[in-house]
């Protein structure tokens, strides 16, 4: 199956999801059906992740939602992740859901919500463990590869793509954030658990890897090893200029030939990506000189950081004739800009909450106006709510992600009050999130196992019911 989504209605889900006969209950009826995965079918289950379900289910009056919060948060692990040793190690494989591929993105975004619950579920640690090491394995395999089977040996679907395929990769679309979020995942996990067993030669070879990859796409003495083309008539599925993509000026920003949501970019210098590499090598930097010794390696990693800062600094604002100053979505270092933004992450919405600019910063303030306005190509309102879609699923379409992410960056009550509630009318009668729905009608949905979406609208009501309960009631 393509990650290219397809429409599937309520009640089509045979993922091991259970829907219920009685499926259209609403908010008004005493109770709601089960449609949680039954106990013994469940991949992993997790103490601590069970006690917040339980916590969450006693303490929220509003029933409607604390149902959604024990359907959706733990759907990563009751569905997605398997969980074993290897070489005496732990490894964990962890499918994005209605897909048997393993996305470096999807699979970070997809545990990182548990991380705060492993000191308390020791179990749980050695999961994530478990999935830092493979994702080392996955670099190491091809940096340039956005999705991985769990048979090293599989030859999949994409195998005849015209790039350097190889057996074990399900996918090979090169995104700068695939490569940002196991150092995030891996940054936090040692932050939070202090332990440093997964940081071992392999792993720091992945982040030499990891860097060299990074500065071969600045593309400053050519253009790099990697070029991709697909026999395809979907545009954003493949690439044009023989599979490199439209030029760009070497400035110093890092090209990105695909953006988060697998969609081809239009000019390669991605600016929430390059904000997202930003962080990402500083945060591996100080693991270098902290765990590693390296203090050369943690030199080089912080020298791309403050390049890469320095060129967003000249190249990634621009002026728009109602907002004044903006983040640009795409630039190409000739002066072009696309404005825009995707509800995939990292997007420009979200890049406070990937550390890499405050939510009072001026520009991003502007920034995050011209967004939720019509002015954004990808901005969509209708009677089910508004929010931000993309090129991904289309026209029309609302990704529940993006509400998710505009209540994860507001301190705004109202605000954030909006997005639960258009939230919450978005399940279109299946106790679970999609990757997107029609803004007209929740009904009309993509993806109907979609563990990412699922775990991160977890961790946006438990962010909520810890700092503004009032909110959920």
């Amino acid at each position: 199956m393509n990650r290219r989504t397809f429409m599937q209605q309520a009640g089509m889900a045979g993922t091991g999801i259970l829907l219920s006969s009685h499926l259209a209950l609403g908010a008004e009826d005493a109770g709601f059906p089960i449609v949680r995965t039954a106990p013994s079918k469940r991949k992993f289950t997790s103490k601590a992740v069970e006690q917040a379900i339980a916590e969450f289910r006693k303490n929220v009056k509003n029933k409607e939602l604390a149902w959604l919060f024990e359907n959706c948060f733990p759907n990563t692990l009751d569905t997605t992740v398997f969980h074993t040793t290897k070489n005496g190690r732990p490894d964990t494989y962890v499918i994005t859901g209605d897909i048997d591929a393993m996305w470096l993105r999807d699979s970070s975004a997809q545990v990182w919500p548990y991380l705060d619950f492993m000191k308390a579920d020791k179990p749980l640690q050695q999961l994530i463990a478990g999935v830092i090491n493979r994702q080392t394995a996955c670099v190491l395999k091809d940096a340039y590869a956005n999705a991985f089977y769990g048979d090293e040996t599989k030859v999949g679907e994409w195998a005849k793509d015209h790039t350097d395929m190889k057996p074990g990769v399900h996918e090979r679309k090169w995104e700068i954030d695939s490569l940002c979020y196991p150092i995030r995942l891996a940054y936090h996990y040692w932050k939070i658990s202090g332990d440093t067993a997964p940081f071992d030669n392999n792993w720091q070879q992945a982040i030499k890897t990891i860097l060299k990859t990074f500065k071969d796409q600045q593309r400053k003495e050519n253009l790099g090893p990697y070029k991709f083309q697909r026999e395809t008539a979907v545009a954003t599925d493949t690439l044009p200029m023989s599979g490199y993509g439209y030029p760009v000026k070497p400035v110093g920003l890092i090209c990105s030939a695909f953006r988060p949501s697998d969609d081809a970019t239009v000019y390669s210098f991605l600016i929430p990506s390059n904000f997202f590499a930003m962080v990402s090598l500083r945060q591996a930097a100080e693991m270098f000189v902290a765990i590693a010794k390296d203090n050369q390696t943690a030199g080089e990693l912080k020298a791309l950081a403050d390049e890469v800062e320095k060129a967003l600094q000249l190249y990634a604002t621009t002026e728009h004739k109602d907002f004044g100053k903006v983040y640009a979505f795409e630039v190409n270092g000739f002066g072009s800009y696309l404005l825009m933004d995707d509800a995939n992450i990292p997007s420009l919405l979200a890049l406070p909450y990937l550390g890499a600019v405050a939510k009072s910063d001026p520009v991003y303030v502007t920034t995050r106006k011209f967004l939720f306005s019509d002015e954004n190509p990808f901005f969509f309102k209708g009677t089910a709510g508004e929010g931000i879609g993309g090129p991904h699923v289309g026209q029309d379409m609302i990704w529940p992600m993006s509400l998710i992410m505009r209540g994860l960056t507001s301190d705004d009550d109202q605000e954030i009050k909006t997005c639960i509630d258009i939230l919450k009318r978005s399940h279109g009668d299946t106790g679970f999130m999609h990757e997107s729905f029609h803004k007209d009608d929740p009904k009309k949905f993509t993806r109907s196992w979609f563990a990412w979406t699922n775990t991160l609208f977890g961790e946006f009501l438990w962010k909520v019911y810890k700092q503004k309960p009032q909110l959920l009631a």
